[in-house]
């Protein structure tokens, strides 16, 4: 039997019919679609979404950037099991797809793309916005969608449809090449009628496995771990992707090895967890960071790695350190010459714990008692950091994470991206449950945190739901505080105004920029920004896009504030002015280093200094071989 459908009516069924299980339970892959129309999907994926309005529910974003973002947001609170997909029109509106989707992909989590393209019959060439490429007739813009998709095809034929469909929810699902997956989608062929097969549009579950340890495998990683005289583990995002935080917990406190995050793995263990010692890196603790530079065994568990985690290659300092990395990927397994434990993270800790307790293997009392006096001396500066000596004055940066931390529990989600804040966050903040802190910090996106914000409410609609975000980062997209006012979806904005890009003006000044170009200021005679502050009220564009806006302006009024925030069901914004972008931090300085390299010629004093700095960090970077 078949049924007569177009292109876009039949992938919206399909879509709809689309599952995913893992430990028995089952739920919808693709939850939800986000759309912009124009000339290149009105006609196609928009007649279909009206059509099957009754089985795919349907958001209207405001950018499509945006709504890649709110699509990776709810994603990510759905343990990457359900997602979004989004369309757009032809031209720029699919090339806005790509900074999301670079996103979604360097993050490991799934979304589903869908631009509208050029005429596959070509009845006229060029159409409106079409880009000519006069080597190659089968180019537009969307192949620029294809170096930052895991999948990518053009259905050029109806038929095409059923297997580009169903090698994109292959993708989707699969715990290793899972990212965005595009499928461009020509504007007459959208709409063209065919004769589908019943089959095509049977629901389907798609299994997310769990693959355990190779025995051998296996075998050599307990041995490290009980050859090891200070091992470290190193949580990643794979944790909290598999849902192995229990796991880890369980191997944490049957052997007593402490347990670092990165900053998509913090919240693995709970903040309080006697293992639990804090964000690595960079950004990272100073409890941590010694922790690595000693560590003779770092047992990476889903980690990828990244230079903010090995302070560039400077942190793990041991003389004979060795690495062993659990994780689902094999690219991801044999990093810095690990010895490889592919496997599901819960399945692999399962595994790990069950091999080490049949030796009864702990780590020395000592090295116990050493860290936990460390992790105690280093709660005591986070709370020299939050605490406000004069509740009439101005917060600190820190002071309003303090502020922040005081009013939420297990059950609020803080989101931030980009900025001075995600350091902060990493270094400070209290991670009181596996998915309070949501840091996308893979590709550190500007504009991702409002967004995504509505992306996690509308995955976990009872929860609070905050959305960190700098002037900087709300000036590159407030654009979505539209959609949750239109929809009702109660996201808390945290606005910090600092007056500039206070995260890149101190690397700026580090490394010889002397912050040139980071302040939101009036330029001056010397062709500098050093001038008056920029006369910008935030908090009223926020009000004018249909926000419920909370002033703070001293440590008193935003803790009143973010309480108020909190109790609203309503979309709201706490605005707070904090220091200016040179003094924004306050909190403890980096405790690793991070390369961007200096200039090797400079005239003046700062560049030369900051210079000759980064060749001394540079002589202690090493490969481990």
């Amino acid at each position: 039997m078949t049924i007569r459908l177009t292109v876009a009516q039949a992938l919206v069924r399909f879509l709809a019919a689309q599952h995913t299980e893992r430990d028995g339970t089952r739920q919808r892959l693709i939850g939800a679609t986000w759309g912009i129309f124009g000339h290149g999907n009105v006609a196609g994926i928009g007649q279909a979404l009206v059509e099957y309005a009754d089985v795919m529910p349907y958001h209207q974003g405001r950018n499509e950037q945006a709504m890649v973002h709110a699509a990776v947001g709810y994603a990510r609170q759905s343990n990457r099991l359900s997602t979004h997909a989004v369309t757009t029109s032809i031209g720029p509106g699919a090339t806005n797809l790509v900074t999301g989707a670079a996103l979604a992909t360097i993050n490991h989590l799934p979304v589903l793309l869908l631009p509208g393209d050029v005429f596959a019959t070509r009845p006229a060439d060029p159409v409106l916005q079409q880009l000519e490429v006069p080597y190659a007739g089968d180019v537009s813009v969307n192949d620029s969608l294809r170096p930052v998709s895991r999948y990518f095809d053009r259905v050029t034929r109806p038929e095409a449809l059923i297997p580009a469909a169903l090698q994109a929810m292959r993708v989707l699902t699969d715990p290793v090449e899972t990212g965005a997956v595009t499928l461009a989608l020509p504007q007459d062929v959208q709409a063209e009628a065919y004769d589908w097969p019943e089959e095509f549009f049977a629901e389907r579950t798609w299994v997310v496995r769990r693959p355990g340890a190779d025995p051998t495998e296996l075998a050599e990683a307990v041995q490290a771990i009980r050859a090891a005289e200070r091992p470290l583990i190193v949580a990643g995002g794979g944790v909290h992707h598999s849902r192995a935080e229990a796991a880890l917990a369980e191997l944490a406190e049957t052997t007593g090895i402490p347990v670092a995050a990165t900053q998509a793995g913090k919240g693995s263990l709970p903040y309080d967890h006697p293992q639990d010692v804090g964000g690595i890196g960079h950004t990272g603790t100073a409890t941590a960071d010694e922790l690595a530079r000693t560590a003779d065994l770092v047992i990476g568990v889903g980690t990828r790695w990244t230079d903010f985690t090995t302070a560039s290659n400077t942190l793990f300092a041991a003389a004979g350190v060795r690495f062993l990395n659990l994780n689902i990927a094999p690219y991801d397994g044999h990093k810095l010459a690990g010895l490889p434990l592919v496997a599901d993270a819960r399945s692999g800790l399962t595994e790990l714990t069950d091999g080490l307790r049949l030796h009864g293997h702990r780590v020395a009392d000592a090295y116990r008692a050493a860290y936990g006096a460390a992790k105690e001396a280093w709660e005591r500066r986070v709370d020299g950091a939050y605490a406000a000596a004069d509740p009439a004055a101005r917060p600190t940066q820190p002071q309003v994470l303090g502020a922040l931390d005081a009013v939420v529990d297990e059950t609020d989600v803080i989101i931030n991206a980009a900025g001075s804040m995600p350091g902060d966050l990493h270094k400070l903040w209290r991670a009181r449950s596996y998915d309070q802190y949501h840091l996308e910090y893979g590709y550190s996106c500007m504009g991702y945190e409002i967004p995504a914000a509505i992306g996690v409410r509308l995955a976990a609609p009872d929860r609070p739901v905050w959305a960190l975000v700098g002037d900087g980062t709300y000036l590159m997209m407030p654009t979505e505080i539209v959609t949750a006012v239109q929809e009702g979806i109660a996201i808390k904005v945290l606005l910090v105004q600092n007056h500039g890009y206070a995260s890149i003006g101190g690397l700026s000044e580090s490394v010889g920029g002397e912050r040139f170009g980071t302040a939101y200021r009036f330029p001056s005679d010397d062709g500098t920004y050093t001038g008056a502050p920029l006369p910008v009220d935030l908090a009223a564009n926020a009000e004018s896009l249909g926000m419920r806006v909370l002033r703070a302006r001293t440590v008193r009024d935003l803790r009143a504030a973010l309480a108020e925030a909190r109790a609203a069901d309503t979309p709201t914004c706490v605005y707070v002015e904090t220091e200016t972008a040179d003094t924004v931090s306050g909190a403890p300085e980096a405790q690793a280093w991070w390369d961007v390299p200096v200039a090797e010629t400079a005239t003046r004093p700062s560049a030369v200094k900051a210079r000759e700095l980064y060749e001394r960090h540079v002589s202690t970077r090493r490969r481990h071989l």
